[in-house]
């Protein structure tokens, strides 16, 4: 193998980088602070044949009890600015979405909103094509700085075939920066739509305890009659179901929650059950929108 690159941990524990705090350890873990880190590191993995990860806010991901036989990353330093030039707003991948909307509002442009209910980063939202309460991010996207192997390139959004929760941003591609073409506004009327939408969300889903993001998409079969994923798990009786530590939300059907002692195993096993009730009852079958590090069978999950 080639020379680990300075400043790569071994064996770090991951699920304390998670939300809901499962999994094992990475073989191999770093903090890139530039694009040129993440190249370094990149061509590292590449060379070395070590799978490559990234661990974004990571509200929506599970981690193998396991670990990850790989290098994770969590993006720092210049990759997770938020920066201003006039109605375009400049997003290091590693950038919490919430805080580039928040950002946005304060100087009065509009069009990213949505992003305030989405735990997740801008990279994370470019290999996911998040969206929220009717915001989309097709929609605002302006480009994207992917990082490779071989050095950065920028992208237009249509180069991402985005889909439904989905892009075809491939393995060993980060995405480094994005940048946003948003529409002047009112600060004052945009900050109240973000208070509106912390509402709904704190209203609907839980928060403040050991939780990942919606665990199914919502799905376009029409046996399920417009329901969303939650409405169909709660109609199959699956809200407040539990299995080992781990619990459907008692607020939040699509939510799992880890009560305290729960393994990724655990969590599986729930979805597991979850999926076999709405199948049984409704005939539809939910996909997974949970990601994943490690050897990980994720029920229902279908690659694109």
């Amino acid at each position: 193998m080639t020379e680990l690159p300075a400043d790569v941990e071994t064996d770090y524990p991951l699920a304390r980088l998670t939300t809901v705090r499962t999994g094992g350890p990475a073989d191999y873990f770093a903090r890139p602070e530039s694009a040129d880190d993440l190249v370094t590191l990149l061509a590292w993995a590449k060379g070395a044949e070590v799978a490559v990860g990234v661990v974004g806010s990571g509200s929506n991901l599970l981690v193998a009890d396991e670990g990850f036989r790989g290098l994770a990353m969590k993006l720092g330093g210049a990759l997770t600015e938020i920066e201003r030039d006039g109605r375009h707003l400049r997003c290091g991948g590693g950038a919490r979405l919430p805080s580039a909307a928040a950002k946005a509002a304060g100087w009065g442009l509009s069009g990213l909103e949505f992003g305030i209910n989405i735990p997740g980063t801008a990279g994370g939202a470019v290999r996911m094509n998040a969206n929220a309460y009717g915001g989309q991010l097709a929609e605002v996207l302006e480009w994207v700085e992917v990082a490779t192997a071989v050095g950065t390139e920028r992208r237009p959004p249509e180069a991402f075939e985005f889909v439904y929760r989905n892009s075809n941003l491939a393995d060993g591609e980060v995405v480094s920066r994005a940048s946003f073409a948003l529409t002047p506004g009112d600060p004052a009327e945009i900050k109240a739509t973000l208070a509106s939408m912390r509402g709904r969300r704190r209203e609907a889903q839980p928060s403040g305890i050991k939780t990942f993001g919606s665990t199914f998409k919502n799905p376009d079969d029409p046996r399920a009659e417009g329901r969303s994923a939650g409405q169909l798990l709660e109609a199959a009786g699956c809200r407040g179901l539990r299995h080992g530590g781990a619990r459907f939300s008692p607020k939040h059907a699509n939510f799992v929650e880890n009560m305290g002692e729960a393994t990724t195993a655990d969590v599986l096993a729930l979805m597991a059950a979850g999926r076999r009730r709405v199948k049984e009852r409704f005939g539809v079958e939910m996909e997974p929108e949970v990601q994943v590090l490690g050897d990980v069978e994720v029920p229902g999950w279908v690659a694109r």
